[in-house]
């Protein structure tokens, strides 16, 4: 046994080695992204790894290695699971042979998302066990319980760690690592793997067989427990059980929820030995509904009934501020905490990143445009006005296409990242060639999955094991969705891409352009120089173009321009300088 102090998300893939993993895929997504991060750079992997396309790619690539017997991982976030849902609703019908545990980090508060949502509703929705860990600690016990719990049943388990699970540190008791005996063998069986109708229709009965055994087993696991102390109660799960813990006093009861579906037998006997019931839980009242069902005359104080929010993260002072709201508690951490007056830090792009360049170029030829963008770094041009809507991934290219359908007379114009075109964005540009809407599409291709930790795709040339491999070809892509007008250029190169969207906008149809440029932290990893910049003060008359640029590497001072050290040697603002007053350094 050894005790480390490690990231939620290492603990958690430190549990897969544990329980033998054998198959481990994903795409990355925070707050899940360092499970694989972790898994990948194991110096003695005995299992196959590999980062997806995207998370529908990825299910069904674990699914069918569940099939083959043997252990699989699957992670995403919370909006991957979207993509993911159609083979994960039909997985419950087909179930496992091996264990397959499916990683979807929720993220409370939207942290870095474009929504708030919550992973238990999947679950029950697909009638699949979901585990809820309420720690750092508890997120690692669960891992190998619950490829044990997926073979015991046949079914796919779902994990729902959080933001504050899988990105908060904690000493863990780790176990020993274990390597997998098992050899994959796939046994054909059509009525179980072949979903005609005729075969659905048995599954689906067999499937909803298995819930009331599967109810029973998550309590005898002890993942969900009780203790009457008084004539009120508390019930909550997740992080939140954590924080409620720490908070009750004695006399009040407790239960702490941490697998799904919940056994309603057992659930009843404990309400209603209770005069009063407060549920704490994060996002959805999924809790709280079956609680209302089975309370008969108890009241239940929650969400419903405004005791508790439906949205934002839980903390130590949101729940005792609930605790409170019932009179459950005198809440002790009601007092204003002090705020401390530190200026406001927007996330910005990088110094030199060639997102910055291009939305400049792209603003300098479409002045008054529709500007669809899609999720990645790039979103950040939301500060630079050239985002006008961002949805999911894929979005930019099928929202731009729509806009251009609609009858709106302005130029539309959309920008989607590399890997996410890879991601779900080439469907989108194929519909917009065959029905032939009237847009440019600027692909921003920094050769890496910037936003989520620089995980390489397809357009890398690296596999997530480090492995060469042929990068795709944006452009033949493209041209095989059947796009006509296709040009790729550096971003650095802003009048050239001036000229380039100028001579795009004279066009009609889908116009493609391909912003390629190394993403500026890889290229400072892999020792890329390009030199600095400086400014000369004699030439420099302080008329702010270059600091408008919003490079933070420019600054203001003393009614001057001055360059710092954050400079990557772009080279881009010494062309936007109108009086040349900025120079390589090392040239007068």
């Amino acid at each position: 046994m050894e005790r480390r102090y490690l990231l939620g998300n290492e603990a958690i893939a430190h549990a897969c080695l544990e329980a033998g993993v054998d198959f481990v895929c994903g795409y990355p997504g925070t707050p899940s992204s360092e499970v694989i991060d972790t898994l990948r750079m194991q110096p003695d992997r005995s299992y196959y790894l590999e980062w997806s396309v995207n998370e529908k790619v990825a299910l069904e690539n674990a699914l069918a290695a569940a099939w083959c017997g043997v252990r699989a991982l699957c992670t995403m976030k919370h909006v991957g699971l979207n993509v993911a849902a159609d083979p994960l609703m039909t997985s419950a019908y087909t179930g496992v042979t091996g264990g397959l545990v499916i990683l979807s980090a929720d993220d409370p508060f939207a942290h870095s998302s474009q929504n708030e949502q919550d992973t238990r509703c999947y679950a029950h929705f697909a009638r699949i066990p979901c585990l809820d860990p309420a720690s750092v600690q508890e997120a690692h016990d669960m891992i190998p319980k619950a490829f044990a719990l997926s073979e015991e049943f046949g079914l796919p388990v779902l994990f729902r760690p959080t933001t504050r699970i899988c990105h908060s540190k904690g000493d863990v008791e780790l176990g020993d690592i274990v390597k997998s005996t098992r050899k994959a063998e796939f046994h054909k069986d059509p009525r179980q793997y072949v979903v005609i109708p005729a075969h659905t229709r048995i599954l689906h009965k067999k499937l909803n067989e298995k819930q009331p055994a599967l109810r029973r087993r998550l309590v005898e696991l002890g993942f969900n427990r009780c203790e009457i102390r008084g004539k009120t109660a508390v019930i909550s799960s997740g992080i939140g059980a954590s924080y409620v813990e720490e908070l009750l006093p004695p006399g009040i009861s407790f239960m702490k929820i941490a697998a799904y579906p919940l056994d309603e037998g057992w659930l009843a006997v404990f309400v209603q030995k209770h005069e009063r019931v407060l549920i704490i839980e994060e996002l959805a009242p999924e809790v709280e509904e079956i609680v209302r069902q089975v309370a008969g005359t108890v009241p239940v104080f929650g969400k419903k009934n405004g005791y508790a929010p439906y949205e934002g993260e839980l903390s130590p002072t949101v729940v005792a501020a609930i605790m409170e709201k019932a009179g459950f508690i005198k809440n002790p951490l009601s007092a204003p905490q002090p705020v401390p007056d530190v200026p406001a830090r927007p996330p910005i792009l990088c110094a030199g990143c060639l997102h910055r360049s291009a939305f400049y170029a792209i603003r300098k030829v479409y002045k008054d445009a529709i500007y669809p963008s899609d999720i990645g770094c790039y979103t950040l041009g939301l500060q630079l006005g050239a985002v006008d809507t961002t949805i999911c991934m894929g979005a930019s290219i099928t929202n731009a296409s729509g806009i251009a359908h609609s009858g709106e007379p302005r130029d539309v114009i959309c920008t989607i990242g590399d890997s996410t075109f890879l991601h779900t964005g080439i469907q989108g540009l194929l519909n917009a060639v065959y029905n032939n809407a009237n847009m440019t599409v600027v692909i921003l291709d920094n050769r890496i999955t910037a936003m989520t930790g620089h995980q390489p795709n397809p357009n890398t040339g690296a596999t997530a094991c480090g492995v060469e491999t042929p990068p795709v070809s944006l452009d033949a892509i493209c041209r095989a969705c059947g796009a006509t007008f296709v040009e790729t250029i550096d971003p650095y190169d802003v009048t050239g891409m001036i000229n380039l969207l100028q001579e795009a906008k004279k066009r009609s149809g889908v116009k493609v352009i391909i912003a390629k440029q190394m993403c500026v932290i890889m290229a400072r990893r892999q020792g890329v120089k390009r030199g600095r910049y400086t400014v000369n003060p004699e030439a420099c008359t302080g008329c702010g173009t270059c600091v408008r640029f919003g490079c933070p590497a420019i600054e203001f001072a003393d009614d001057k321009a001055r360059i710092n050290e954050l400079c990557i040697g772009c080279a881009v603002c010494a062309s936007l300088c109108p009086f040349g007053a900025i120079v390589r350094e090392g040239k007068k």
